[in-house]
Formats: structure tokens, sequence, C-alpha cells
């Protein structure tokens, strides 16, 4: 079943992929599990579908979702100040053209979901370098934004959509919420639900093995980086990045998608208000997936393009989640590669999935497309 999108992921092999794993549920059965290259290129070691992988970014809807369900409890409300839970955020200034002034609105939490907070994403910025020195490398997540506060924002929040690192700010905010660490919150209250057994935030040491060796796509060829989080995204020991900390399995993680779309961590609304465009069209403008998506709270969404019926994320390594709740289909493909060499043309695998299961897909029209649009001849 589902040999085309078998054979479209085994394409990636061919531009220097060094392995990958997929798997696809319809009706919450599955469809399709399928992997194929090395998860070790330099020892010729077999993907054998246990690898555990740096999801990066696809951490941010597992961040979302934990924050939606305290919001379903009354916790907060979408409009209110983040200044009302993290004070450091009250008095916020913000980089003009004209040099740096006091913002003249607020950061409100939907903002965070939203990725229109003014916030960046620059983990090197001057109070996060001092955070990571005067805390010697634990860097707790709560503590970060009492340094990154400090920072002066982009823009206005709400004027624009900018990927940043709203998310960890969420993490930090259910610390606040519920008095428990992040990492704690999510295990209890995701993880153990779903019998989410092989994933974390905060990875020990001896479990360091369990990982895929990770690799960066450099003048043509994948180069091995080793198997920890990118320091980047890593602030210190203590740190869990709600915007890129997860490390997961394609196993369970597709339990995380199937328990979003079955309703079993968030009502049939909530859900319905995650996955549904929050931008307005001056927001949109800077979106990047703004020709097929919209953005909801947290993930990207149905836009307008009836090609385009899912939601989710992906990640800087290759991960990529897509729910589709009117067909019924989850979808998680993960791999070990940064700077992928096929990123333009990772979102089909929603469509090859959906022209295999509900013929909703030309083929020929679809090969066509990536030819014309990406450069790419895939001959099935």
């Amino acid at each position: 079943m589902l040999e085309k999108t078998k054979a479209f992921c085994d394409s990636f092999l061919n531009m220097g992929l060094p392995g990958f794993d997929i798997t696809v549920f319809k009706g919450g059965e599955c469809v399709l599990r399928h992997f194929n290259g090395y998860s070790d290129l330099e020892n010729k070691v077999k993907i054998n579908g246990k690898e555990r992988y740096n999801i990066y970014s696809c951490s941010k809807p597992l961040t979302c979702t934990a924050v939606l369900q305290l919001w379903e409890k009354g916790l907060f409300s979408l409009e209110d100040k983040l200044s009302d839970y993290m004070p450091e955020f009250e008095n916020m200034n913000v980089q003009t053209e004209n040099g740096i002034k006091k913002a003249e609105n607020p950061i409100l939490i939907k903002h965070l979901f939203e990725m229109t907070s003014g916030l960046s994403y620059d983990l090197e910025s001057p109070s996060l370098m001092k955070f990571r020195e005067e805390t010697k490398g634990k860097s707790p997540t709560r503590e970060a934004f009492k340094y990154a506060a400090r920072e002066p924002l982009c823009f206005e929040p709400g004027e624009r959509w900018q990927y940043s690192m709203a998310h960890d700010v969420l993490a930090a905010l259910v610390e606040v919420l519920t008095g428990e660490k992040f990492e704690n919150y999510v295990k209890k209250n995701i993880f153990d639900v779903l019998g989410m057994t092989r994933s974390t935030y905060l990875l020990p040491e001896d479990e360091i093995e369990t990982v895929s060796e990770q690799y960066k796509f450099v003048d043509g060829k994948p180069v091995n980086i080793g198997k920890p989080i990118m320091p980047f995204f890593k602030l210190g020991s203590e740190y869990a990045s709600g915007g890129a900390g997860c490390i997961s399995t394609v196993e369970d993680y597709i339990k995380f998608l199937e328990g979003l779309r079955t309703g079993v961590l968030l009502k049939k609304e909530t859900l319905e208000l995650m996955s549904t465009n929050r931008l307005t069209e001056q927001q949109r403008s800077t979106f990047w997936l703004r020709d097929t998506h919209g953005y909801g709270l947290g993930v990207r969404c149905f836009g307008g393009d009836d090609r385009y019926l899912d939601f989710g994320w992906d990640g800087a390594a290759g991960s990529f989640a897509a729910i589709d709740i009117k067909n019924e289909i989850s979808i998680f493909f993960a791999c070990h590669l940064h700077e992928l060499p096929f990123l333009g043309i990772r979102s089909l695998l929603y469509r090859f999935v959906r022209a295999e299961l509900l013929s909703a897909d030309d083929f020929d029209k679809l090969l066509q497309e990536l030819k014309e649009l990406h450069n790419y001849e895939l001959k099935l």
C-alpha cells in the first residue's frame, strides 16, 4: 500500500539523505510503515525503526497542546497579557528604524501561539549568553525569560508573523501555571497518557546512543555532526525547549498525532481552534507558507488551498507532521539531516498520501508540478 509514497521517500536517498522513517495512519489503522537507509552512514548501520530523533520544531505542537490543556481548565485567556503571569514582559522595548523605543502594545498570550509576539529566535543574544554564564550552564527553563525579556522586540506585538522562541516562552508559562517543570507536565499529561515511553526533553547521558546519528548537508553531501541537539537550541542542561527540545521516535510521535486527531488530548472545539487560521492578511504576508497554508495556534493549517487540508509542523533536521481531520489521516516522517536538499518538496508527502488513499490528486499533475516548480523529476 502507498507504493508511490514509499518511492517518493526513497528518492530522497538519491539526493543525499542518509536514512528516514515514515508512518501513515488512516482511520486509526497503520496503512504505511516504511524506513530505508542508514541511521549511521559511516558504519553502514541500517535504520531499524526504533531510532530516536531530535525532532526540533515538531516539539512546538506538543508544547501548544500542553498549554491548551491548561486553557481548557480556565487557567488563562488567550487575550491575557503575558506580563500578568511573567512580569518581566511588562515593560518591553521595540527596535525601530529610528532606534529603540518603548513598545506601545503588550504581548498577549495569543501572540505567543501565533508567532506574532515580536520576539526573535536569537538564542545567542547578549542577555541569554549572560544567563548561561550566571547559571553555570544549567539554564532552567523558567528563568531563561527573565533574561530574554531584556532584549528589544523586533516589532510591535501583533504586527506581523515571525518565527521566534515564542513557544519556548509557552513552555515557561506551563511552569508558572502549574508549578511543575515543563518536561514533567508533558510526560504526565501527554507522554504517559499515550504510552510515548521513548519521548523526552532532557535525555540522560547514558541514553544518547539510542539517538540516530545526525548530519548536516554540506557541499552536496551529509556530514556527521553528532547525536545531541544542536547547541544553538539547547541553552543548558536544565533547559527543556518547548520550541525545539523534544527527542522522540516515529512510533511515539504518531501516537501524539493520533491522540490529537481523536480527541484524547484536547476537546474537539479546542482542536478546531488550534487548527484554524488566525493570521490577518498583514500578518500572513510574512508567513513563509502563505501561498498554501494559514497559521493557527502553533501549527500550519488550512489556508484556502484545497490541496492542503492538513495541519501540523516540521523540524530543522527533517521531521514532518501532518493531520487531516476530515479524512482521518495522520503522517509522521523523521530523518536526521539539517539543510535538507529536498526541503521544498517535503510538504508534498501529504499530497502523495492523499492521492493514493483518496484519489485526491492526479499523479501525472503532481509529478509535473514537481518537475516544473521544483526541477525534480520522479519516475514511478
